[in-house]
């Protein structure tokens, strides 16, 4: 089966950008993207691994992250909403890792199908642990099986997987009722409206710059409740 490399090896976003897709502080992403060391006058040193995939830009303001590492990104993003600490879980995203048995274990379709069972395994033997019972607080039991809770579930299934297994496609997070999409094929990744196909950043400059929302929607084929959402999305970022 062949492989589109494109998701792989093309950087297109900044870890601003990133952020800003999958809804995190930028700082937030930065760690995940670089890793982190913190020094304490009274303790010892704390460090993490970077956890999504990253390349050293040639200069600073460019990307750094491809689509894969998007991908990576939106999993973790839907972990810190479940209110499980990142360091508390990063031995079972590790443990996942090695258990998914693919490169880019987090942005693969093994790991909506598979991710939970082994959650779920490594909370249980590792239950005297607060490793082990964080990674059980992202899985639940139904019908006698194991099941992402909630909020990790509603954020994998903004994942369109490609025929190779791996992302190929984000339904991006932030909007209540707009449809925005990122497609590392359409705009260079940036995010669109999956109604019309315009990208969001020409919209809404084009909304700030005076044009009312009746105008955009009629020019643009995007519902006026979807450019709605977007600009009061924006504009609480921008506060």
């Amino acid at each position: 089966m062949s492989t589109d490399r494109t998701r792989f090896d093309l950087p297109l976003y900044t870890v601003a950008e990133a952020a800003r897709i999958v809804d995190v502080p930028s700082s937030t992403l930065a760690t995940w993207a670089q890793g982190y060391l913190r020094r304490f006058p009274d303790r010892p040193e704390v460090s993490g691994d970077p956890v999504i995939t990253f390349m050293d830009p040639a200069r600073t303001g460019e990307p750094s992250i491809p689509f894969v590492g998007l991908a990576e990104a939106l999993v973790l993003a839907a972990v810190r909403r479940s209110g499980v600490p990142m360091q508390r879980v990063r031995p079972a995203l590790a443990e996942l890792k090695r258990g998914i048995g693919v490169e880019h274990a987090l942005a693969s379709h093994k790991l909506y199908t598979d991710g939970a069972e082994l959650l779920f395994d490594f909370g249980e033997s590792r239950f005297d642990t607060e490793e082990g019972r964080s990674a059980l607080g992202l899985v639940v039991v139904r019908s006698g099986q194991r099941v992402f809770a909630d909020v990790i579930k509603e954020y994998l299934q903004r994942i369109e997987y490609g025929a190779d297994g791996y992302a190929s496609r984000i339904h991006v997070p932030a909007y209540a009722k707009a449809d925005v999409v990122a497609d590392p094929h359409r705009a260079f990744g940036a995010p669109v409206f999956s109604t019309g196909g315009a990208k969001v950043d020409d919209v809404l400059d084009r909304f700030w710059a005076g044009e009312s929302l009746e105008e955009l929607s009629e020019e643009f084929g995007v519902p006026s409740d979807h450019l709605e959402d977007v600009v009061r999305v924006t504009s609480r970022r921008a506060a």
